[in-house]
């Protein structure tokens, strides 16, 4: 398979890994030669005030690593502590393009932004569609930790 780019990012808290989560790190991998994956850290995803509790840092980042590893990824991925909405994005020259769901694309879109004040070429914005659980509404790790879906978007029964 031949990808697009050398480098390609994306972001987020990735609590409660699901099928949505798998789908933009899948479109990623198939983008780009290597990715760049921000996690999100504790403290900015305590300011992100969702209305739920989120698992530590470390607990994602090993579930992470244990998803890329499975699926062979691991050597081409590069997981980095992400402290606010743009990372390094803003700065990296290096980095050709974004993988983002259609709820963050205005978040990519800000990205281009500072990175026009910076001097840099925009970066090529890659939108899948949210993932929806059987009920056709977006799978969400909200949902999950609510209990009203799993991690592949099976209603659960309450």
């Amino acid at each position: 398979m031949t990808r697009r780019f050398k480098i390609v990012g994306l972001g987020g808290s990735f609590d409660q890994l699901h099928r949505g989560h798998r789908a933009l790190l899948m479109k990623a991998f198939s983008s780009g030669d290597l990715v760049l994956i921000g996690l999100c850290t504790d403290k900015f995803a305590n300011e992100l005030r969702k209305n739920h509790e989120t698992a530590s840092y470390e607990e994602r980042e090993k579930e992470l690593t244990s998803f890329l590893q499975r699926k062979g990824l691991r050597d081409r991925a590069k997981i980095i502590p992400l402290d606010d909405a743009h990372g390094p994005a803003v700065t990296s020259a290096d980095q050709e393009a974004i993988v983002v769901s259609q709820e963050t694309e205005p978040i990519a879109r800000e990205i281009n932004t500072v990175r026009k004040r910076n001097g840099l070429q925009p970066l090529k914005v890659i939108v899948i569609s949210m993932v929806p659980a059987e009920n056709h509404v977006p799978i969400s790790t909200t949902r999950i930790r609510h209990g009203e879906i799993d991690r592949e978007g099976r209603l659960l029964m309450k």
